[in-house]
């Protein structure tokens, strides 16, 4: 069977073909509902290997071939190892053409996997490429207004970086032509350093522009006593620790640190909550507030520190999103019985830009809300799902269930909280969102937005 598929994007050939070149740019293009996970990405679009983890342990091993690599103009990668190389046939040519409006990309396909597999994972990575280089004129344009040197390359200290937001966003920045050095706890690799979250080393962000901490105990699980004190033990010292070398860093002049929008409180009904509304009550927004405050010792040295309090993340990848729509699929999805709470969400890929926003634009400190511009509710929310999976949205939900999964606090303070977070400081700034409304971000994450035709011209922006 031969595929074919053709998007126009906003950037010229020579800059849509570097971003290909870029570490990172496998990650990107990756689709989140695809069994496929990035292990290495090719050093070289000519003769390099590309390898990708599938599920019970098997892989799938690319190589590009150099009889059909035209530096800048087209590279070719062919699966060749057994048993995929026979069940497959994957050969996959890329071709960059200039183009009145941009650059236009051709990928021809010729395999024995089916069609409709083929026309959403592609669909996904045209949207994708679009909205990154998109991300890429907006940032360029950017570090012009506000850097002496907007050219010159960063260098960034992540952790975090095996996560889910971190994996993304080491990948984004990649592809934009920064350097990341992820900080790890043990084994490093290749611009990795070893990082004692207790006792990190004094010269751990030497040469960095500025640190990312993304790190912590992952949120959701029962709210029991060893859970809670695992994700303050997590977050609140090694913190700490991380504001204090920043301090002490000579040009490490920005720390840009995770929060959560748990920082308002679980039950703040209708209430329109701004970076400038107070804090609520419960052990997630003390949590916030203590990790929030462990940053202290970098701004009292100077430094630029901005706190992402960050919403709902909607990935096809991980987190809620996969769970709704198993849940769905079953025909077992509906709205919490009885309650209708405001959800404060985010797209992972908004997400990643709200950071490199914080990163690039110094103007940007303090607190920052990494939430939709549209929040929604509990009710809407469902609907939309059910519509996007044909799935019947009747069924509704007990909270009992949340509490027994993860207790009666754990409940509250999660699947229940009712919080309608305004990214504020954002929209002022003139930000711009990939994804305002839900809908096309549970589109584009789990697989349901349709092929640019041939004729179709993204635009700047989105």
């Amino acid at each position: 069977m031969s595929f074919k598929a053709s998007h126009v994007v906003p950037v010229d050939r020579r800059t849509a073909w570097t971003w290909h070149t870029r570490p990172g740019a496998l990650t990107r293009l990756t689709p989140p509902f695809w069994p496929m996970t990035p292990i290495k990405q090719a050093t070289h679009l000519a003769n390099g290997t590309t390898v990708l983890g599938l599920p019970a342990g098997l892989k799938w091993i690319a190589r590009h071939d150099l009889s059909g690599y035209v530096r800048g103009y087209q590279f070719t990668d062919v699966c060749v190892n057994a048993p995929l190389k026979s069940l497959a046939n994957w050969r996959h040519t890329h071709e960059f053409f200039d183009h009145p409006d941009g650059c236009l990309i051709k990928d021809t396909v010729h395999t024995r996997l089916p069609k409709m597999a083929l026309t959403s994972a592609f669909a996904y990575r045209q949207h994708q490429l679009i909205q990154d280089l998109s991300a890429l004129h907006r940032f360029a344009a950017l570090r012009k207004e506000t850097s002496e040197n907007p050219d010159e390359p960063l260098c960034i200290a992540l952790s975090g970086s095996h996560g889910l937001v971190g994996r993304a966003l080491k990948a984004q920045l990649e592809t934009l032509g920064h350097k990341v050095i992820a900080l790890v706890r043990s084994n490093p690799e290749e611009d990795q350093r070893t990082w004692d979250p207790e006792h990190p080393a004094a010269n751990l962000l030497e040469g960095c522009d500025a640190l990312i901490h993304l790190a912590g105990e992952p949120i959701f699980g029962r709210f029991n006593d060893s859970h809670k004190q695992a994700l303050r033990d997590s977050r609140v010292g090694p913190t700490k620790e991380l504001a204090t070398l920043v301090a002490h860093t000579p040009g490490c002049d920005t720390m840009i640190c995770a929060s959560a929008v748990g920082f308002y409180g679980s039950s703040r009904g209708e209430e329109k909550l701004s970076e400038t509304s107070e804090p609520g009550e419960g052990f997630l927004a003390q949590l916030c507030q203590d990790w929030e405050d462990a940053c202290q010792p970098a701004r009292d040295a100077g430094k630029r520190v901005v706190n992402v309090r960050t919403g709902v993340v909607m990935s096809g990848a991980g987190g809620m999103l996969p769970v709704l729509k198993a849940l769905f699929s079953t025909g077992l999805g509906g709205a919490f019985a009885g309650q209708n709470p405001w959800m404060s969400w985010i797209s992972h890929d908004d997400l990643g830009d709200i950071y490199i926003r914080a990163l690039l634009d110094p103007r940007i400190e303090g607190p920052v809300n990494a939430a939709a511009p549209n929040p929604v509710t509990n009710a809407d929310m469902t609907a939309d799902l059910g519509r996007l999976l044909h799935r019947p949205t009747w069924f509704p939900i007990p909270t009992i269930g949340p509490k027994l999964l993860l207790g009666k606090e754990g409940a509250q303070e999660l699947a229940l909280a009712d919080q309608r977070v305004l990214p504020t400081v954002l929209q002022e700034a003139g930000h711009t969102f990939r994804y305002p409304i839900i809908g096309s971000c549970l589109a584009h994450e789990l697989g349901n937005e349709s092929l640019w035709s041939p004729g179709e011209v993204a635009t700047l922006g989105g």
